[in-house]
């Protein structure tokens, strides 16, 4: 199987060399034969553009919109031009280890999943304690969400995030923002005979000085998307 790891990048030109290099080098489990990193510039204002451009090359695949249209936008881009058989989610600020690959690949590889959410809240690994009020509002997040979805996530806010190809291309991504996280989850839920599993991951969370990006409104904006997704009948993509 060929794995692809998909990429949003906005600003991150202090990590995103060290991202690559980590992904190209991280372990996978026997079963994956092949990898493809798709990069995906979301109208960066710094030098990510450039250095994603001297990265270029037939494993690492970069595209670039043209102006800051949101982490959702990115990854919808990066899903589109994906070419592995499995689909994972990586994002660009080493908040979430690509040496714990093998734990969130082996369900799907083993034939037991079709999608994987690494917990962050089901490790026994490091995690960097940093805001409480996030974690509170991710709990209640999760919570909400699983009550509509009927799923029993622990983590639904998580980055790390794997798809078999065959799921993730039945599914349009219409949010911009972090609203991705609820709105996938909805429509996974939606769809019939689909397999989700979790496992735990490491947590190396940045504070806003380094450079986390979500904020209060994109919690308002997840309790939205909870609502909209789960509530509105199922459409197919086309």
């Amino acid at each position: 199987m060929k794995l692809s790891i998909v990429i949003p990048v906005y600003n991150e030109e202090k990590t995103i060399e060290t991202t690559i290099r980590k992904v190209l080098n991280a372990p996978v489990p026997p079963g994956i034969s092949s990898r493809e990193i798709v990069a995906v510039n979301d109208g960066s204002s710094d030098r990510s553009a450039e250095l994603l451009n001297s990265m270029h090359s037939d494993v690492v695949r970069v595209f670039h919109l043209d102006k800051n249209s949101g982490k959702g936008a990115a990854l919808q881009h990066g899903f589109s031009n994906c070419t592995g058989d499995i689909v994972l989610i990586q994002d660009a600020d080493l908040e979430y280890d690509p040496n714990e690959y093998p734990v969130l690949l082996q369900p799907i590889v083993d034939g037991h999943a079709d999608v994987v959410y690494g917990s962050r809240f089901l490790s026994a690994g490091p995690h960097r304690v940093l805001y409480f009020w996030h974690f509170v509002g991710n709990k209640m997040l999760t919570l909400l969400s699983n009550m509509f979805s009927n799923h029993n996530l622990t983590d639904m806010e998580t980055g790390y995030k794997v798809f078999k190809r065959s799921v993730i291309s039945q599914i349009t991504i219409e949010e911009k923002r972090f609203g991705f996280e609820p709105e996938i989850t909805a429509k996974i839920s939606k769809l019939k005979d689909v397999r989700v599993y979790e496992v735990g991951i490491s947590y190396f969370g940045r504070t806003y000085g380094e450079g986390k990006k979500i904020g209060l409104k994109d919690a308002f904006r997840a309790l939205i998307c909870i609502l909209k997704y789960n509530l509105r009948p199922y459409r197919k993509t086309q």
